[in-house]
């Protein structure tokens, strides 16, 4: 299929850089890949023929569509500590450009690691009381009892409450379980000073990713645009330059619209990435403001894996599937079938 599916490049993206816990509950692991991962992956792109280059030259080759070899972009979100500790000195060394998108309120520590919090607060207790926040009291005392607590309130917090509730929630609930949310922001987030350092590297992009890391799709335009440009001021300050590129906050349909798009194209951005999974092809020099990326998928570390997302073959099937199956209450279980693209 790769003839007909395979694009003209790839934008990748990764979180944590880091080496695995051994453990049975770790719901966020498909945010984590290990240093020896990313070194396989970058080998394994390089040996299926694509040059790995910067977004911005990676943008200017879609919208030319100038036929040379294959590329691909690797990209990091949110801007944590591991990228420059762990991950940047395999980039260096092997001289591979990449881009981080940096979360602003996380690198201020006035926005709240709630995904991080809400699994480390799990994982301490053995019981989560929500009532008073409008939810069910939940039991967590096995690790499977854990993870399936930590499935059902994500999509609580993600679905069903609004995005200023969910802070106001998991702030209660650390404070509730003793729980430090500036401490973990100290521990994982990079700071200014560190993304300084990493910027004066020419093989580095700094990006935009919101201020507050909200979903912007499920807030109203005017708060959708304040955290937009509260980001870009927060780095423009910092940082000395407005950002090119932009990343969504959780990228997928529920968090993306085209209002956004639009928001994105008035702030000036050059592109924006979602988390829709794809390849690049000439139809994406169309919407500039909605690429599709590639997971690299921490519950999936193996180099065949980037063999088969490189023919984007994965990625046609995944669509079709999702398209013919919408609305038949098949579509969950379907897409099971390609759990490695999402």
């Amino acid at each position: 299929m790769a003839p007909f599916t395979q694009g003209c490049g790839a934008v990748f993206m990764m979180h944590h850089v880091r080496a695995i816990e051994k453990s049975d509950y770790c719901p966020n692991r498909h945010l984590e890949i290990t240093p020896e991962f990313l070194l396989q992956a970058i080998e394994r792109i390089r040996r299926n023929g694509y040059e790995i280059i910067a977004l911005d030259e990676a943008v200017d080759l879609l919208k030319s569509g100038y036929g040379r070899k294959r590329y691909a972009v690797l990209t990091f979100d949110d801007g944590y500590r591991d990228n420059l500790e762990i991950a940047y000195p395999i980039l260096k060394k092997l001289k591979a450009p990449f881009t981080i998108f940096v979360s602003s309120g996380l690198i201020d520590r006035t926005t709240e690691l709630w995904w991080i919090a809400l699994e480390r607060i799990i994982g301490a207790n053995d019981a989560l009381h929500l009532s008073d926040y409008g939810g069910k009291d939940v039991v967590c005392r096995t690790s499977c009892e854990k993870e399936a607590c930590y499935v059902q309130l994500t999509k609580w917090l993600t679905h069903d409450v609004s995005e200023y509730d969910q802070r106001v929630i998991i702030r209660s609930l650390a404070d509730r379980y003793d729980f430090d949310l500036s401490a973990l922001a100290d521990e994982l987030m990079m700071t200014w000073d560190e993304l300084r350092q990493l910027g004066q590297d020419p093989l580095v992009t700094l990006a935009a990713h919101t201020h507050a890391h909200h979903a912007l799709a499920r807030l109203n335009d005017a708060d959708a645009d304040a955290d937009i440009w509260t980001g870009i001021a927060r780095m423009q300050s910092e940082l000395g330059r407005k950002p090119k590129h932009f990343a969504y906050p959780y990228g997928n349909m529920t968090a993306v619209s085209e209002r956004d798009a639009t928001l994105l194209l008035a702030a000036g951005f050059s592109s924006a990435v979602t988390t829709l999974p794809g390849v690049l092809k000439s139809v994406n020099a169309r919407d500039l403001m909605m690429l599709p990326r590639v997971s690299l998928n921490g519950r999936f570390q193996d180099p065949y894996v980037i063999d088969q997302y490189l023919t984007g073959a994965p990625f046609f099937l995944y669509w079709i599937v999702r398209w013919f199956y919408r609305g038949c209450g098949l579509r969950s279980g379907f897409s099971r079938l390609f759990p490695s693209t999402r």
